[in-house]
C-alpha cells in the first residue's frame, strides 16, 4: 500500500516529534478558546471533563493519518466524518462551514510556528508541502473551495485570524479545566508557551505576556536537548499521569 505522506517529509517531521506537537497544541488550544464555534467542541463536555487526555485523543488521529497507508488515512478521515455527523445529529443542527475551515488554518498556521520556534523556519518547498497536506485533509472532511497553494492560504489565514474569536464563558471554562489538569505552576507554563506562539489577536484577547527572554529560554532548552537531557526535561515539566503518552508522540525520532 502506498503511503499517505513521504517518509522524509515535513509532515511526518512535525507530527513525529512530541516538542513540536505539544507547542502546537499549546497555541491550537489557545485560540480554539477563542473561537466562536468552541460551543461544538464544548457540547459532550468531554473537553472540559479531560481537555489534556481530548488533545491527545486527537494527536493520535493525526499521527493515524500523517504515518499511514492512503487507504487507512482515508478511513481515518471518514470516521471522523462520521464522529462530526453524530455531534450534529444529536444537537439537531450542523456545524458551519467556517467552523471547519478555521479550525483546518489554525492546524497548518500553529504547525508551522511550532516547527520554526522548535527547530527552524520551513522552507518555501515545505511550506508548499505541509499546506498540499493539510488541503487534502480537508478535501477529505468535505471542505471544499479551499485555496490553491500556500501563498493563497496564507493571505486568507492572516486576513481573517481575528475575524471569528471572542472571549467567551467557554474560554474561561476551559482555561480553568487546563489549570485543574496541570496544577498552578504547569499552567503557568502554558501560559507562556501559547503568548510565545500565538498571532498578536490571540494574545490580546486572552491577556497572554511572555516573560522577557522566553525566546533566549527556548535556545537553552534546545542546548539541554543536544545534550541528552531531554528524558529528565519531559520527567519534571509533563504531568507523571502523562509522561509515557508524550513519549508516545515521538514517532519521527523512534524512526
Amino acid at each position: 500500500m502506498s503511503a499517505f505522506t513521504l517518509e522524509n517529509s515535513i509532515v511526518r517531521k512535525i507530527w513525529g516529534d512530541a516538542d513540536v506537537i505539544l507547542l502546537l497544541f499549546a497555541g491550537a488550544a489557545a485560540e480554539y478558546s477563542l473561537h466562536r464555534s468552541v460551543d461544538w467542541l464544548a457540547f459532550t463536555g468531554a473537553i472540559l471533563k479531560d481537555p489534556i487526555g481530548r488533545i491527545f485523543a486527537t494527536v493520535a488521529f493525526a499521527q493515524d493519518i500523517a504515518f499511514s497507508s492512503v487507504q487507512k488515512s482515508n478511513a481515518k478521515l471518514e470516521q471522523i466524518n462520521a464522529i462530526h455527523k453524530a455531534v450534529e445529529r444529536k444537537r439537531g443542527m450542523s456545524m458551519p462551514d467556517w467552523a471547519h475551515r478555521d479550525v483546518l488554518y489554525l492546524v497548518l498556521d500553529y504547525s508551522e510556528r511550532a516547527f520554526t520556534l522548535v527547530h527552524r523556519p520551513l522552507t518555501a518547498e515545505e511550506q508548499e508541502g505541509i499546506y498540499q497536506y493539510t488541503r487534502r485533509i480537508g478535501e477529505g472532511l468535505g471542505m471544499r473551495g479551499l485555496p490553491a497553494n500556500y501563498p493563497e492560504w496564507r493571505r486568507h489565514r492572516n486576513a481573517i485570524v481575528s475575524e471569528n474569536l471572542v472571549y467567551s464563558d467557554y474560554t474561561r471554562e476551559l482555561m480553568k479545566s487546563f489549570r485543574r489538569d496541570l496544577g498552578p505552576w504547569r499552567f503557568q507554563l502554558l501560559l507562556q508557551a501559547q503568548g510565545l506562539i500565538t498571532p498578536e489577536p490571540v494574545r490580546d484577547l486572552l491577556g497572554l505576556n511572555p516573560l522577557p527572554g522566553l525566546n533566549q529560554a527556548l535556545q537553552l532548552y534546545r542546548f539541554l536537548v543536544a545534550s541528552g537531557l531531554r528524558g529528565i526535561i519531559q520527567k519534571t515539566l509533563i504531568p507523571p499521569d502523562h509522561l509515557s503518552a508524550v513519549q508516545a508522540l515521538d514517532l519521527s525520532r523512534a524512526a
